[in-house]
């Protein structure tokens, strides 16, 4: 029997584990896919790796300022400047992004490639969760969901309303994402002058949203990495595309023309990503979603507010709060929440 489980080990998920833990609770994190950070995930390829989710941290609240000024001195983030000199500071981790959600992963119990097929409430009061790929069942006193809302929607759908409250599936329900496409490419050395630019925003644009350079962020490169990534529109239009080959060529010839780099249109190498969930269009208001259920069941993630990993880590202070008053009240280390890594 587990205190805790939460299923989802992106940023979320790894920040509501790391204050449960640290309070005193028995946590285990359990994750369908085989790398840590839900949609801040990097990729290995061709010797290298670019990151196809988020791209970069903008950080506006203090507490997430001060938490990537602490993955700063530690050498995980530094700084991606734009050329003009009075820009907002952009941070990227030149070991990928994903290494910030290994970095939050420290001291955590972690089943990795373990999907969650069914939730039961059983007769002696816990929660049981059934995986997928062992017909394993695992045990706990509170469930924190810390996965897109649709995926939290379909999981949690079967135990009804008369467990976890009309109102409460309503609200999850309702909880709607613009999907994305991103294509990584990589470009033959060669005697075209690269762009002036680390990165550029397509406003309104009907086929692209960004593209970055993202092989700038890597120290000693040996090759020029792209990353770019779709407008919403032109996700929804080939979101079930069997072959995403042809649909990231169609974004390199686009962006090939409208930034006037032919070279571009001719990668030496070429991978394409399907986001369904990239960026909450209707989140929550809060910063959780808690069922009316019998047992702590709380849904948490970058949707619950909807401002991107800033939010994601909110949303999972805000759940081990809401865990904690409805378990044993222990001494969570919210204020210093920072300090365990130091």
């Amino acid at each position: 029997m587990n205190d805790v489980v939460i299923i989802g080990a992106g940023i979320a998920g790894l920040v509501c584990a790391q204050q449960l833990s640290q309070a005193g609770y028995s946590v285990l994190v359990v994750e369908k896919s085989r790398g840590l950070g839900g949609r801040v995930a990097t990729r290995r390829l061709h010797g290298t790796w670019a990151d196809h989710g988020a791209c970069y941290l903008k950080p506006k609240g203090e507490l997430f300022t001060s938490f990537v000024e602490l993955l700063c001195d530690r050498h995980i983030l530094a700084t991606w400047n734009e050329l003009q000199p009075n820009a907002t500071p952009r941070y990227v981790a030149p070991a990928g992004m994903s290494a910030i959600a290994k970095f939050l992963a420290q001291n955590i119990n972690i089943l990795l490639n373990q999907r969650v097929t069914e939730i039961n409430l059983t007769p002696e009061k816990s929660w049981r969760l059934t995986l997928e790929s062992s017909n394993e069942e695992l045990t706990a006193k509170a469930l924190v969901i810390a996965i897109p809302a649709p995926q939290a929607t379909m999981l949690l759908n079967s135990l009804g309303e008369d467990v976890l409250g009309k109102e409460f599936l309503t609200n999850l329900s309702a909880v709607e994402f613009y999907p994305c496409i991103s294509a990584i490419a990589g470009v033959p050395p060669s005697s075209h002058p690269l762009p002036t630019w680390k990165a550029h925003t397509f406003v309104d644009d009907v086929v692209l949203g960004w593209i970055g350079l993202d092989s700038s962020k890597r120290p000693q490169t040996q090759q020029s990495v792209f990353v770019l990534q779709s407008s919403a529109n032109f996700a929804q239009l080939h979101l079930e595309a069997s072959d995403l080959q042809p649909v990231g060529h169609k974004m390199l010839k686009y962006a090939a023309q409208a930034l006037e780099l032919p070279w571009l249109e001719t990668p030496e190498w070429l991978q394409v990503h399907r986001w369904r969930y990239a960026f909450p269009r209707n989140p929550w208001q809060h910063q959780v979603l808690a069922a009316q259920a019998e047992l702590p069941l709380v849904c948490c993630g970058d949707w619950c507010g909807g401002n991107l990993v800033e939010g994601a880590m909110l949303s999972g202070l805000a759940a081990s709060v809401e865990i904690n008053n409805v378990l044993n009240q222990l001494v969570l280390p919210e204020e210093n929440f920072l300090k365990v890594f130091i």
